[in-house]
């Protein structure tokens, strides 16, 4: 028997990350398996959420998963755990339809999960009321299993809240989280700034699980929604050639779906991880992955160790295969300018990289590979996202490109994908979902260079 929660929220920063996490580290606290999800295409929170969890946690996506594959990714992870976690994004019913089906009320509805609703609770008191009843009326087949009010100020403020939800609505409230600088995460593009970078994330995780524990009903929390979740048909290892993979995994570099790195490991790829800022060569393998993340953080780290941009630089130059996402891509550039400093990085794509204030790219895209493309059995219209406050300047003229950007912004608005010798760089962050099976392509182009 597993039990299951949504949280979600009436709008975007109503402190519903900080309450997943301490409710997943309260939970594991307790010696329960947790299990976390995230819904949408965010990398940072689910870099959060497995280290409070314990466990990897894995994107539930409307935009590049039909149902089917939601259930079946969901059914297969929360069936082996006591308490699966889903953590929206944005608000209850926020989503890019005015009519619905992709909002968290309707992932909700899909897993069959109650929603525990997370309340920001500045500046309001019995205007709680009215916001609680309204989510719950506008859906009638939506369960909202609960409220737990966040930010609170004080004791009496804490006491109008409850008293307004008491009687006016039949939802209980299941937790009162007080105000407090102790569950503040600095902020940066995406929202959360990641665990990866942040040295003392535990602390701040078990700082939460505090909170959490002595301030929200974990017990009738866990109650909610047991049932037995039949698990997915499990998936099998598809192993033909022994090959590895380089994958940068460090402060830098950290944004990888967990169900990307596990389909390399289901068609028998060895990841070796290293350290961009570090490590003075690439480890031996056959091909090389380089992630998302915030390169701009570390730059003179990167900058610094010469030795490795040189190493990645002749290794690309000589045929090495090659797959990079936006800071992977901004990092393989000839540099990268940020408040003010310039950095020299690999040189192995003839382009300037330059941050800039505002997003240039954000949200979902649209590609169509074109006949450059290296990859074979690429589908004909891959849906993915974006999200980069840095363009490319200076770009060679000769540059050749292996998507059309029907949606978003890409490289230059038009193209995205840089080809040079066996590279593919782009700012489109890929996932390796069923209609488009990125990670078994490269793998296979892999083969192919080997």
């Amino acid at each position: 028997m597993a039990s299951s929660i949504y949280l979600s929220a009436a709008h975007k920063s109503s402190g519903k990350t900080v309450v997943s996490l301490g409710l997943c580290a309260a939970f594991k606290q307790k010696s329960l398996n947790v299990q976390a999800f995230k819904k949408g295409p965010d990398y940072i929170d689910p870099i959060w959420l497995s280290q409070a969890s314990g466990n990897p946690c894995y994107n539930l996506d409307f935009y590049n998963m039909p149902e089917s594959e939601i259930i079946a990714l969901y059914r297969r992870y929360a069936s082996q755990s006591d308490i699966a976690i889903i953590e929206g994004n944005k608000g209850l019913y926020d989503g890019m339809s005015v009519t619905g089906g992709d909002a968290n009320a309707d992932m909700a509805k899909l897993l069959d999960t109650p929603v525990i609703l997370v309340v920001d609770a500045t500046g309001i008191t019995r205007g709680v009321a009215p916001l609680v009843s309204g989510y719950q009326s506008f859906d009638k087949d939506l369960t909202i299993a609960g409220v737990v009010l966040n930010k609170v100020a004080g004791e009496r403020h804490e006491s109008k809240l409850v008293q307004a939800i008491e009687h006016y609505t039949d939802i209980p409230v299941l937790g009162s989280v007080r105000r407090s600088k102790e569950l503040v995460i600095d902020e940066r593009h995406l929202g959360l700034m990641p665990a990866n970078e942040t040295p003392e994330s535990q602390k701040f995780i078990d700082t939460a699980a505090k909170h959490i524990t002595d301030q929200v009903d974990l017990d009738r929390l866990i109650g909610f929604n047991q049932k037995t979740i039949k698990p997915s048909t499990p998936v099998i290892n598809n192993k033909t050639v022994s090959i590895t993979v380089a994958v940068a995994k460090d402060s830098a570099f950290g944004f990888y779906y967990q169900d990307d790195l596990d389909a390399f490991s289901i068609l028998g790829v060895e990841l070796i991880y290293f350290d961009a800022l570090n490590d003075a060569k690439l480890p031996k393998a056959d091909a090389l992955f380089i992630g998302g993340g915030f390169p701009e953080m570390q730059l003179e780290s990167l900058a610094a160790n010469q030795s490795l941009l040189k190493d990645i630089k002749v290794k690309i130059e000589s045929g090495l295969p090659t797959y990079a996402e936006c800071g992977g891509l901004m990092y393989l550039t000839n540099q990268i300018s940020f408040n003010d400093k310039t950095h020299t990085m690999v040189g192995a794509i003839n382009a300037d990289t330059v941050m800039t204030s505002k997003p240039i790219g954000r949200g979902y895209v649209q590609l169509s590979p074109n006949s450059n493309h290296p990859w074979s059995k690429v589908a004909e219209r891959i849906y993915a996202h974006e999200f980069h406050y840095s363009k490319l300047e200076n770009i060679a003229p000769n540059t050749r490109y292996a998507y059309q950007v029907l949606r978003g912004v890409g490289v230059d608005n038009k193209h995205d994908g840089i080809l040079i010798h066996n590279l593919l760089a782009t700012y489109t962050h890929l996932r390796s979902v069923g209609g488009n099976r990125w990670v078994e392509q490269f793998v296979n182009f892999i083969k192919d260079i080997k």
